[in-house]
């Protein structure tokens, strides 16, 4: 560049004999300084990398080929692990809004008593009202409420603090494309936690062709009003993806890609159906859903992730784009989980330990796997950093950035993590400490070392109670914080 503007003072000086050269000059001078204004954009980009997190649903622990998937062939997803760094303990709530709430608001769910999911809106009601119908709180839905799920008429409050807001007011454009499961209101909405484009679902699922939510709603949604696009929703988000990545290739972006994939019902690519009483979840012992099917709604998935990278490769932006991928939870009972032992909505190591995986070429290093334990609140101070977006103090994030953690001479840092689930027929507990995991189980308190015995077979506490007396004081303070804080944040 120096060199660059050297030349041009020499080809001014020049042409100072003349008038006419003189305004050949200036003329040079504007083109340049055109130039130069037209590609500022890109300079600037090159600073602030774009992030794509893409969030799987219900998908088990050991269902990719990076993590010991025998049946599954997921090439692209792999491709991630093998460009960028494996994390082996991650943590992700129990079930899905729990977790999409602590990455949105980068602290622990129970603070905002989003502890189990948000229950179906009411049929007519909730995520089925068009927009400018849907400003009033939805009224909630009784067998929700009876399975332990949070009212539809509750949601996470956007105060100004969310991720994407975050994310927004440091110049990116924001999208989330896919599951919401956060609120079905307008105060409640991806627009109002600062995603500018949203395209997807509000509920915990849909069906996979019809668009329909458990309670029969039409619940495929482009900002606050209905969409009607015909197609395999996992395709589509794919396809809404891409179209959002071009659109935006000239500017810092940040895209949400969050799959309804794999969750139930378990309705296969290319061959359009009816999702059997509204997407209820189908038992083994109806004997209607097999794991060949679900691996083919896993392997779509992957499809889509290889042509967002494809994508891109294309648009130059490869270098320049973190990509995290992670689960929400753990899988359902056609997933597989090994080596960890249960399944989602549980606080087992089977329903709350999910794949991670960071790829940032030049910045995060290929082909690693790391133990360092993270946590999903995690990815919210991540990409913060990453992206060198301003975090108020009163944002109080609880996660820490990953990113220096991930480097090849990094040592694992201990973390203390706390957990709690709670329905009407199970109360679970939890605090995990460098490899030491305390379980409470309804009343009984079980210690496992997570890092010798993932699969939790072999019970410690008698053993080791003085481990038990260390965490389980911990576990109190922490609950009786975040309550307290409930209490003042949520009415």
């Amino acid at each position: 560049m120096v060199r660059w503007r050297d030349g041009l003072g020499a080809m001014v000086r020049r042409c100072e004999g003349t008038r006419a050269m003189r305004l050949g000059a200036a003329f040079v001078v504007l083109v340049i300084a055109a130039f130069a204004s037209s590609h500022a954009p890109l300079a600037q980009q090159a600073e602030r990398p774009n992030v794509i997190l893409i969030i799987m649903d219900d998908v088990g622990y050991g269902d990719y080929g990076s993590y010991g998937a025998p049946d599954v062939k997921t090439p692209n997803i792999d491709s991630l692990a093998k460009t960028g760094t494996k994390l082996t303990d991650f943590y992700a709530a129990p079930s899905c809004s729990p977790t999409r709430a602590a990455l949105i608001s980068g602290r622990y769910q129970q603070r905002y008593r989003i502890e189990v999911p948000l229950g179906a809106a009411p049929r007519g009601g909730g995520a089925g009202r068009a927009a400018g119908a849907a400003d009033g709180p939805a009224p909630a839905a009784p067998a929700a409420a009876a399975a332990g799920a949070v009212p539809a008429a509750t949601g996470l409050p956007a105060t100004g603090r969310s991720l994407p807001q975050l994310l927004k007011n440091n110049g990116y454009r924001t999208a989330l494309i896919g599951k919401w499961h956060l609120g079905y209101t307008k105060d409640t909405s991806p627009g109002a936690h600062g995603f500018d484009y949203f395209f997807g679902l509000k509920s915990g699922l849909i069906d996979y062709y019809q668009h329909t939510d458990q309670s029969g709603n039409h619940d495929l949604w482009e900002n606050e009003a209905h969409a009607h696009d015909q197609g395999y929703s996992t395709d589509l988000f794919t396809q809404r993806s891409i179209k959002f990545i071009e659109d935006n290739a000239g500017s810092p972006f940040f895209l949400e890609l969050a799959y309804n994939a794999a969750h139930w019902p378990f309705q296969v690519p290319d061959h359009p159906s009816v999702a059997p009483g509204n997407g209820r979840l189908v038992q083994p012992q109806e004997q209607a859903s097999t794991r060949a099917d679900y691996v083919r709604i896993l392997e779509r998935a992957d499809q889509g992730v290889g042509q967002i990278l494809a994508t891109l490769e294309k648009r130059g932006l490869t270098r320049n784009t973190l990509v995290i991928f992670t689960n929400d939870n753990g899988g359902e009972w056609l997933s597989r989980n090994a080596p960890l032992f249960n399944r989602k909505q549980s606080l087992w190591e089977g329903g709350i330990r999910v794949p991670a995986i960071f790829k940032w070429p030049g910045r995060v290093p290929a082909n690693r796997t790391s133990s360092q334990v993270g946590i999903v609140m995690d990815l919210t101070a991540t990409i913060a950093a990453a992206t060198g977006s301003p975090v108020p103090a009163d944002a109080k994030l609880e996660g820490i950035n990953l990113l220096p953690l991930l480097q090849a001479n990094a040592a694992p840092v201990e973390r203390t993590l706390y957990f709690r689930y709670t329905l009407p027929t199970r109360r679970q507990r939890a605090v995990r400490q460098g490899d030491w995991k305390l379980m409470i189980d309804g009343p009984n308190p079980m210690l496992f070392n997570v890092r010798a015995d993932p699969g939790e077979r072999n019970d410690l506490a008698a053993a080791r109670q003085d481990m038990v007396a260390k965490l389980f004081p911990l576990l109190g303070a922490w609950e009786a914080d975040v309550d307290s804080e409930a209490k003042t944040t949520v009415q």
